[in-house]
């Protein structure tokens, strides 16, 4: 077995994405329900210190190159600041980036970028804000722009913006935000609806998908692909009017990548999934509790990683959505 973590079907995993909270402080309709969810315990949750120690063993022993902190909302995480700038100590030196949802930006952007991240993307599926109290159930559009503007200013670019189009709510403001985008610098990506919400209500039949997305722009802008390969990157790339600026759109579901894939990811319990949609997960946090040495910890890992599946199977027939959250799991 490869010192890296790698699966059986050749692919090695560089880009961990990290999730350190459970907890959000949105509730958009296609993630999690209007009275939210019950947050993992305290005391399951990962500490500081034991966070960094599998970064640390990720980046010194299994080849990790690119680390992600997400959640939930990990601008919600206490220790954060003091975790990207651990992070950015370790060599060597992984690219460090965060998926936030924005609303604690405008606050915490200067400070993360002094601590070392290199890069934020936020995710903003509408530029009205009755559209985005309705998706999120919270009238915060304004502070989400704020924290847009504030990281743009921090030095954090390219700044990306995650969008969700969902049918009869925002399927018809795609030109309007990618416009808005285009005028502030930041670099727009459409996502496909994926089976990831709480409620296990998604549909293939509602899902707004990629050539349905492309039909919203046409008509607008002129997209060229970009000719450089893609290679593990998830978005599709496509210029807007000529250049430079691009607009890309993530097609999990129709036009999966899984091939490619070099993601793992590790939930703010310590569990390793090595796919997003895995139904099993690999339990790091019981033997780090249980005095496992750094090396008994990655072999645990790599064991995790060779297991991982050829594909996320959404189109089997006996695909099952996860019992975890996106939420949960971490993006």
């Amino acid at each position: 077995m490869s010192a890296q973590l790698q699966d059986q079907f050749g692919r090695v995993a560089t880009d961990l994405r990290v999730s350190l909270t459970d907890r959000c402080n949105l509730r958009c309709q296609y993630c999690m329900p209007a009275e939210g969810l019950d947050w993992l315990p305290t005391e399951e949750t990962l500490t500081d210190d034991e966070v960094l120690r599998l970064l640390r063993i990720a980046v010194e022993q299994l080849g990790v190159r690119q680390v992600r902190f997400t959640g939930g909302e990990p601008l919600l995480r206490r220790g954060l600041v003091g975790l990207v700038a651990a992070t950015a100590a370790l060599r060597p030196r992984p690219t460090i980036a965060l998926t936030s949802n924005g609303l604690g930006l405008a606050r915490t952007a200067q400070s993360l970028a002094q601590a070392g991240l290199d890069r934020v993307n936020v995710s903003l599926d509408t530029v009205r804000s009755d559209t985005f109290e309705q998706i999120t159930r919270r009238d915060r559009l304004a502070d989400v722009m704020s924290g847009l503007a504030a990281a743009h200013n921090a030095g954090l670019r390219p700044v990306k913006v995650n969008a969700v189009l969902l049918r009869g709510v925002n399927d018809d403001q795609a030109a309007e935000l990618l416009g808005w985008c285009l005028e502030r610098g930041y670099q727009l990506r459409f996502i496909e609806q994926m089976p990831l919400d709480a409620q296990h209500g998604w549909s293939r039949a509602a899902m707004v998908t990629a050539e349905e997305i492309f039909a919203c722009l046409e008509p607008h802008f002129t997209l060229t692909p970009v000719e450089r390969s893609r290679g593990s990157a998830p978005a599709e790339e496509f210029t807007v009017d000529g250049g430079p600026e691009t607009v890309g759109v993530i097609a999990s579901v129709t036009r999966p990548f899984c091939g490619d894939c070099d993601r793992v990811r590790l939930t703010a319990d310590g569990q390793v999934r090595n796919c997003l949609f895995a139904r099993e997960e690999s339990d790091l946090r019981t033997a780090l509790r249980h005095g496992a040495t750094d090396e008994e910890l990655a072999a645990r890992w790599r064991i995790a990683m060779w297991g991982k599946r050829p594909g996320h199977g959404i189109d089997d027939p006996s695909f099952l959505q996860p019992v975890r959250p996106m939420s949960s799991i971490g993006g």
